[in-house]
């Protein structure tokens, strides 16, 4: 069932022109820069956006600019954990499976779970209550139940349902910023 929600949001992402997507994003940047968990947040974990997704570079590039920490996760396929490590520069990445950028282990030290402040949270869809559908690896709903801090997912509006199936294991983020609303 949940395959049919993750080829839906795939759908949705698709069929976004490029203005559409960049004005979406801008507005999604205003929003998240006024709420109080981004301003309060000195080290934020976030991923390295794909093409169809809401662009994180000028995320990353912003929270730079205010001499905050990034940190970027690491997917490890064989136990299906996350390992956030410091990001500083763009070169420290590298591409790894499913084309997805991640930091190279060498150079990048670990940021554990209580030294973030902030986790943005990807997904396909989200419903207006916090739950989300992903790309399916269940590496957040394993990552979230340790995790203390502010959890926002960023999405289109167009990705925001008003409910999804979910599973015990689910795990929902606190708030969900999308052009329009914040749910």
């Amino acid at each position: 069932m949940k395959t049919a929600y993750r080829n839906q949001g795939k759908t949705v992402l698709k069929n976004l022109t490029l203005s559409e997507r960049q004005a979406a994003c801008q507005q999604i940047y205003e929003r998240l820069y006024r709420q109080p968990e981004w301003l309060q947040a000195q080290t934020v974990g976030i991923t390295i956006s794909r093409e169809m997704e809401i662009d994180t570079t000028p995320i990353i590039r912003q929270l730079w600019q205010d001499g905050r920490t990034v940190a970027v996760p690491k997917c490890l396929p064989e136990t299906k954990q996350l390992v956030f490590r410091a990001l500083t520069d763009f070169d420290q990445l590298e591409v790894v499976y499913y084309d997805l950028e991640e930091p190279k282990p060498s150079i990048t030290p670990i940021i554990h779970s209580d030294e973030m402040d902030l986790v943005l949270v990807p997904g396909l869809l989200f419903s207006k209550n916090g739950y989300r559908i992903g790309y399916g690896g269940g590496y957040y709903d394993r990552f979230l139940p340790a995790y203390e801090g502010a959890s926002i997912s960023l999405a289109f509006d167009s990705q925001v349902v008003e409910s999804l199936p979910t599973d015990h294991y689910d795990q929902p983020v606190d708030k969900i910023v999308t052009p329009g609303h914040i749910w």
